[in-house]
């Protein structure tokens, strides 16, 4: 298991303690100080009262955590489990089940699966809870004790019971853990359309999707009609790989920026000359587990012209982490900065709105089961610039593109509408012979 890394990270490589602790005493005023005696007051209340003993560690590590989660979603102190998860994030592989879980109010909440898991085969959904583990409820218990508990051995099974939003009885799913392999990009050939899955931005996913659109051009021995790059259910992961990946498509102009406290506080990055893509027609597949680092990529494609964006408003995640070291193995995760896409937009809060807005409906419960956005999470983020043009873009008509149930897409071999659409969409540059090559079979098999 792992915790989600819903951010575009910096990783600060050192920092000296002292000069930091010096200027923020100077700023301390008497109020502050006030504070600290109450404070102190308290710990020693518990230290002295309290029913059970607690050493000074896990008071100070309570106190420290209290701090951070008062100001944000994202913002944590990393401890040396922390860092394990780090390293697998972007590294590792881990005996598990492929899921992305976080604690909301007490309960484990299931971020998203990973693609092609024991998780996502069994049917565990972005928004569950997780409330038993073999039989044991897990309610109360920390994020990370419930983590251990997921990961094991590969081959041993596993129950989970789950509440599902929308449904009235629990979910009990069982399967057995495997070796989690994080391949951060896998790719395929639909007829003459190149199909690019990217599920995490860890540190080689740039250069995958590099060499992703090299190996469809030999596949194919010449170039595609264009390509499908899928981030749905990608929760983030490295801002230099966002960058990357971004650049693959893109011959100039900017990626994003990020801008800190201050209005001199900014950050911009740029395309490098050459488009790995050949300026090939571009779809980009998202969804409200899109967040983060992929939509930096989404909506650097969209405000450049450079890819249409299709499927559903993506998590708006638009805040930037910075991993600040504390010893050997604990850190400061801290919100420093938000992101802004080419054309000034933040997407904190409202996310990527597609370009085609396209419906999940191969999904039975898509109707009935409640979507959860970065807006959902308390303390969030305020978006300092807002938008609404719901009023203007309302249209009550159903599309009768989407009207198919899923048990008539499955009679036709479809099982995941959104690809098929996409995939339809680049292929029509082809005419209905590529249509139907690109359409032929069922989305759903494995990618390479």
């Amino acid at each position: 298991m792992r915790r989600p890394l819903l951010t575009a990270t910096a990783i600060v490589a050192a920092m000296s303690a002292i000069p930091l602790a010096t200027a923020a005493m100077a700023a301390v005023d008497s109020d502050t100080y006030r504070e600290f005696d109450q404070f102190m007051d308290v710990f020693n209340r518990i230290k002295s009262d309290y029913v059970d003993k607690v050493d000074d560690k896990t008071l100070i590590k309570g106190a420290i955590q209290g701090m951070l989660t008062s100001l944000d979603p994202h913002s944590s102190y990393v401890d040396a489990l922390d860092f394990q998860n780090l390293r697998i994030m972007t590294e590792g592989n881990y005996g598990g089940l492929g899921l992305t879980v976080s604690m909301e109010d007490g309960a484990v909440k299931v971020v998203a699966p990973q693609e092609d898991t024991p998780a996502a085969r069994a049917g565990v959904k972005a928004g569950d809870y997780i409330t038993h583990i073999d039989g044991k409820l897990i309610y109360g218990d920390t994020l990370d004790e419930a983590i251990g508990l997921m990961r094991g051995k590969p081959g041993t099974k596993i129950a989970l019971t789950l509440v599902r939003p929308g449904t009235t009885k629990p979910i009990d799913v069982a399967m057995m853990r495997e070796v989690i392999t994080q391949k951060p990009v896998k790719w395929e050939v639909r007829g003459q359309v190149g199909y690019i899955n990217i599920n995490t931005f860890s540190e080689a996913t740039g250069a995958d999707t590099r060499a992703a659109i090299m190996a469809i051009d030999k596949a194919l021995g010449h170039r595609p009609l264009g390509y499908v790059v899928d981030l749905r259910d990608n929760g983030g992961g490295l801002l230099t790989q966002a960058i990357a990946v971004s650049d693959a498509f893109l011959d100039h102009g900017e990626i994003v920026s990020q801008r800190g406290r201050e209005k001199s506080d900014i950050e911009r990055y740029f395309a490098k000359p050459g488009d790995d893509a050949h300026g090939l027609p571009v779809v980009v597949l998202t969804n409200p587990g899109t967040a983060s680092a992929s939509e930096i990529v989404a909506g650097a494609l969209q405000d450049h012209h450079r890819g249409l964006v299709m499927g559903e408003r993506s998590f708006g995640k638009g805040s930037v982490q910075t991993l600040l070291p504390l010893g050997p193995e604990t850190a400061l995760r801290l919100t420093t900065a938000r992101y802004y896409t080419p054309s000034g937009r933040s997407v904190q809060e409202g996310g990527i709105e597609p370009d085609i807005a396209v419906p999940q409906i191969s999904d039975p419960d898509y109707k009935s089961r409640p979507v959860f956005r970065e807006a959902d999470l308390r303390r969030h983020l305020i978006n300092e610039v807002k938008a609404d043009n719901k009023v203007l873009e309302e249209d009550a008509k159903t599309d009768p593109r989407f009207a198919a149930t899923p048990e008539q897409l499955k009679k036709q071999g479809i099982e995941d509408f959104q690809l098929y659409y996409a995939l339809k969409t680049v292929a029509r540059l082809g005419g209905p012979a590529q249509v139907a090559a690109a359409t032929r079979v069922t989305v759903k098999t494995p990618a390479k």
